[in-house]
């Protein structure tokens, strides 16, 4: 489950995708970047198929990969940089959809009973 409020980073580039959890925390802290932080950092593969997502959660470094069979992940340009991204965006990239088209509700207060 992806904490609500979590930061979530996407790397724009496409990275080896031979790296495990280890590799691609080298590759966040080479960016400046603290993988401890408890931000989720998003990559791709090159032929935008893949997704991996490495995280720490406090307890340990976790990793999660995803590959589609029949289709592609919806990606930024290739640019250098990094794109953040919310929970909810985050969850429909991960199912495969245009994750720049999701939006949040916005938070309201229930109407008062009375």
């Amino acid at each position: 489950m992806i904490p609500p409020h979590a930061r979530i980073v996407l790397a724009t580039r496409p990275v080896d995708f031979r790296k495990g959890p280890d590799g691609l925390t080298a590759l966040v802290r080479d960016a400046g970047a603290d993988p401890f932080s408890g931000a989720l950092y998003v990559f791709r593969a090159k032929r935008a198929d893949r997704v991996k997502i490495v995280w720490w959660d406090g307890t340990g470094l976790c990793l999660f990969a995803k590959r589609l069979e029949t289709d592609r992940f919806y990606w930024p340009k290739l640019m250098a940089g990094t794109v953040s991204m919310s929970a909810v965006q985050l969850a429909a990239l991960v199912e495969g959809m245009d994750w720049t088209r999701v939006r949040s509700a916005p938070l309201t207060k229930p109407a008062s009973v009375g």
